[in-house]
């Protein structure tokens, strides 16, 4: 998938711009606070219908103004129709958000999501470790979701059930209706079970291509891990949820369920959070995002094949064309990736980026050196874009 152009009206600090990308490189430099990262911004919500840094849409409206405006036009090389896609957003303050393909509205906005498959590295992404687990189930929810919208359905269901319990659990004033638990109870296990074993195959296919990128970056100096955990992994998560449904009801929520569920980040045998230096957690990011990539490219570091309809966490389909991702390259938006790398690291990561191993690149430094040498090296088109306070040339 390639952006071809993006027309940007009142996002951000961003007053008004119509730009015409590179299929392979495009680098954006400028000063800390120019808009660099709100460009960036810009083409992320295209794709996943929010902000990066925020689900209140209303934030990204330019201050003093009323609506913000965004549209894209995308081709599809590997496909046979010639026709972009056409992508608008589009919200006025006190209104809701209008989300339109080829100039139809989606009923739901969940229907666009894997249609523009992207991965984003940013500054906020060393969440990933020192932050809670959420933020490392949101990365693994928004990854499968872009390739198995089965697992959205799974997902939103298992949720909804999660609420309701929760909501029968904190009544003070009744003691909750055992039918209604029951099958509160029946139904996130049901989903939660779908949902666990995607987040578990989609580990599995994540980790070799993840150490490997990390080995290439780091010169393999440490050695480092991902491991899933679960709830399911100590049963039938029916009989987990019930076991301890008296301490639900003294805490008010649901003490065990895949909204629990975490991933074991280490450092040669140790938590990264506790022992990785801060070169080396920006390190492990990094490799995790790029793993990421060849995920929802349908590669994962093999041949580029997957006929295995789910052992991956994918469901064959992408909810629009049943391509899977296949032959649509995610877009790849790196922010500000160099700062706390020491020479050898950012050596490697030019290398890596400038290989033809990935689709259309987004890049945006405040070091022009960096970006010459990520150019150096590599005999491919590019353009190069300067941002200063919102206006981008």
């Amino acid at each position: 998938m390639v952006l071809e152009q993006l027309s940007i009206v009142n996002y951000k600090n961003i007053e008004g711009a119509t730009l015409t990308f590179s299929p392979k490189i495009n680098c954006l430099i400028g000063n800390n606070g120019a808009g660099k990262t709100n460009v960036l911004d810009a083409v992320y919500f295209l794709s996943f219908c929010h902000s990066a840094n925020s689900n209140q849409d209303a934030l990204a409206i330019r201050h003093q103004e009323e609506f913000f405006v965004l549209e894209g036009s995308y081709l599809q090389p590997l496909t046979s129709s010639s026709s972009p896609l056409k992508v608008f957003c589009g919200m006025k303050k006190g209104q809701k958000k209008h989300f339109r393909l080829n100039g139809k509205e989606y009923q739901r906005l969940s229907e666009h999501i894997g249609l523009i498959p992207l991965v984003m590295v940013s500054p906020s992404d060393t969440l990933l470790i020192e932050g809670s687990s959420e933020e490392r189930r949101r990365l693994m929810d928004q990854t499968i979701a872009q390739r198995n919208h089965r697992y959205i359905d799974a997902l939103n269901r298992y949720n909804k059930a999660l609420q309701q319990r929760n909501a029968l659990l904190r009544d003070e004033d009744h003691e909750p209706d055992v039918q209604l638990m029951e099958l509160l109870e029946e139904e996130m296990a049901r989903h939660g079970e779908a949902v666990s074993a995607c987040r578990s195959a989609f580990v599995d296919a994540l980790t070799p291509s993840f150490q490997l990128f990390y080995n290439k970056v780091s010169g393999g100096h440490e050695q480092v891990s991902l491991s899933y955990v679960s709830h399911c992994q100590r049963g039938p998560l029916l009989d987990v949820i019930r076991r301890d449904r008296h301490k639900d009801r003294a805490v008010g929520y649901s003490l065990h369920g895949i909204h629990r569920d975490d991933l074991e980040i280490l450092i040669d045998g140790h938590p990264m959070r506790r022992e990785g230096s801060q070169g080396q957690q920006k390190t492990f990011v990094i490799a995790l995002k790029l793993a990421q990539y060849l995920f929802l490219d349908g590669t994962n570091g093999t041949n580029g094949t997957n006929e295995t309809n789910g052992a991956d966490g994918t469901d064959g389909t992408n909810g629009t064309d049943g391509t899977n991702g296949m032959g649509r390259h995610p877009i790849l938006l790196l922010d500000d990736i160099f700062d706390k790398l020491d020479a050898h690291r950012v050596e490697q990561i030019i290398r890596l980026v400038a290989s033809q191993q990935f689709g259309q690149i987004f890049i945006t430094d405040t070091n022009r050196e960096h970006l010459d040498q990520i150019l150096s090296h590599g005999d491919c088109d590019y353009r190069l874009f300067h941002v200063s306070d919102g206006v981008i040339e």
